[in-house]
């Protein structure tokens, strides 16, 4: 394994490049839950649509992945489908959705890696609407002061799932986790967030011509 995919376990959600379009060992379907799970979905749904609802934000972050290991940073969404982490120095690592492809660039080496956004966990998140009515749910959980949702489509991605962690009260996304085909996590926590700001457009492009020029490079 090269240098470059080395680093790109830093990736704000996933604990490895497969993490994209790998996942773990099947879990119970939606249309397999018991009743009790099926009511919470019902709030669970209007959570998730509070959120989808946020068409802009943008924030900090805390990275924590599966050795342990501390990053942090800022982020950018614009639904649908677009995403921006900046870390913080001196990590040189970036994390580009376009709506349409995400990149893992390393700013040092000049490195890009390129997949597609509908292969990945990642459009669930930056979905326009996140519907938890067509089998994607794997496990909702509804606590005092949290709600989980398992997300995860295992013809797309295989079994790597999301999982989102909301204010009940407030409907605010508090954590996000993806799960790699190992069962290692990669957490992050968001911060500081601010919804409905107007971002520009330049902050989802990606270097094409860099990430080509790269590959016929190599």
């Amino acid at each position: 394994m090269t240098e470059s995919k080395q680093r790109a376990t830093r990736l704000p959600m996933m604990a490895s490049r497969r993490q994209l379009v790998l996942g773990t060992a099947a879990m119970m379907a939606c249309a397999a839950l018991p009743f009790p799970v099926f009511a919470a979905q019902e709030a669970a749904q209007q959570i998730a649509d509070h959120f989808s609802s946020v068409k802009t934000m943008m924030g900090e972050f805390v990275q924590f992945g599966p050795r342990g290991e501390q990053t942090g940073g800022k982020f950018f969404i614009e639904r649908p489908g677009k995403l921006r982490f900046n870390y913080e120095k001196p990590s040189p690592m970036r994390v580009i959705s376009d709506g349409k492809n995400v990149v893992i660039g390393n700013t040092k080496l000049k490195t890009w890696d390129l997949y597609p956004l509908n292969k990945t966990p990642l459009s669930l998140l930056l979905a326009d609407r996140i519907d938890l009515g067509n089998q994607l749910v794997r496990d909702v959980k509804q606590e005092a002061d949290l709600t989980t949702i398992v997300l995860g489509d295992r013809t797309i991605f295989g079994d790597s799932t999301i999982t989102l962690m909301f204010d009940p009260k407030s409907f605010e996304l508090r954590q996000w986790t993806i799960t790699d085909m190992q069962k290692k996590d990669t957490s992050v926590m968001i911060f500081n967030v601010q919804n409905g700001v107007q971002l520009d457009p330049s902050v989802f492009e990606i270097p094409y011509a860099e990430v080509h020029g790269q590959k016929r490079g190599g």
